[in-house]
């Protein structure tokens, strides 16, 4: 089985990471937005915000002073054990988001919404949270963490079949322009599009879109992959660059996810990342040897399945 000792120093290790080190796929992203933008203010805040995460990852401090809401996100294969259990990793994770707050340092954002109580640490009630996914074999478990902005960046829409594919694209556009005219989110980022679902899933699969997918992956869903292209057009072409500023890099990447909904609706929610796109993963197997990266490898094609069952899984559950 995968040692509590191990995931926590693992996790600790990711808390780093994500912080300090911009993921290789949107540095290179970014980097062709700051070769094509003729913006002004535009070019300087890309240009000051490639030259910052030289210096952070140089000096080991974080690429950001807000470092948003560590959260992680775990997959494990059919076949994983963990050492005491998911009450003992969930534990685990917390302890290494409050030691991660202190040690690289973390901006501690999180406290109570009411009483506005903090413990200076990023734990607290439903904080950090931590979501699940499984796969087919394998007695390995993946831990991700995503450092995402906390305030704004995100909006949901209740449309409607009849709203079609034009009615996406007015939302978005709605979105988009909300972001930067009002300073809702640090652009450019990696926009992540949720449709379907519940309210609740719909706003997962968006932020999850945006959060764990790199830059020039493409749904395998051909038309869905078109819309991807599109929407990474439509996005750069309204006149917006970094910050909200003038010029044509708003969007890094986009990124569709779908899940089925209800005959009569079609949700729709719009994340944006972050100009500082902070996350990390690793792999645990038993024996503790880890595997570090970049790429959170999320959506598998069982993570998108369409099947009542899985017959690989069906199988070796039957042995």
């Amino acid at each position: 089985m995968i040692s509590i000792d191990l995931i926590q120093k693992t996790a600790e290790t990711l808390m780093d990471k994500a912080a300090i080190e911009i993921p290789e796929d949107y540095l290179t992203g970014l980097q062709a937005a700051a070769e094509s933008e003729d913006g002004d203010l535009s070019s300087f805040v890309l240009q000051a915000m490639l030259e910052n995460y030289k210096a952070a990852k140089e000096d080991r401090r974080a690429m950001c002073g807000d470092t948003g809401c560590p959260r992680w996100y775990v997959k494990m294969g059919n076949e994983a054990r963990v050492e005491g259990g998911p009450v003992a990793l969930e534990t685990a994770l917390r302890q290494a988001t409050a030691n991660a707050t202190n040690g690289v340092p973390l901006r501690p954002n999180r406290v109570h919404p009411l009483w506005r109580t903090d413990h200076n640490n990023n734990v607290g009630i439903g904080a950090p949270e931590i979501e699940y996914g499984y796969e087919p074999g394998g007695d390995w478990i993946d831990l991700i963490t995503v450092h995402k902005g906390g305030l704004f960046g995100t909006d949901y829409r209740m449309l409607f079949p009849s709203d079609g594919i034009e009615g996406i694209k007015r939302f978005y556009l709605d979105s988009l322009l909300a972001f930067g005219k009002r300073g809702l989110a640090c652009q450019p980022a990696i926009i992540g599009i949720g449709l379907g679902g519940s309210k609740d899933t719909c706003m997962v699969l968006g932020k999850r879109a945006a959060c764990l997918r790199v830059v020039g992956d493409r749904n395998p869903d051909p038309k869905i992959a078109a819309l991807e292209d599109e929407f990474k057009e439509l996005g750069n072409s309204i006149g917006m660059g970094a910050m909200g500023f003038v010029g044509k890099n708003m969007v890094i990447d986009c990124n569709i996810e779908v899940g089925y909904c209800h005959t009569g609706g079609m949700q729709m929610s719009v994340h944006a990342f972050c100009l500082s796109s902070r996350r990390a993963v690793a792999r645990l197997w038993p024996g503790g040897r880890v595997e570090y990266r970049t790429d959170p490898d999320w959506f598998t094609p069982y993570q998108r399945r369409e099947t009542i069952d899985w017959p690989t899984a069906t199988t070796k559950a039957a042995k």
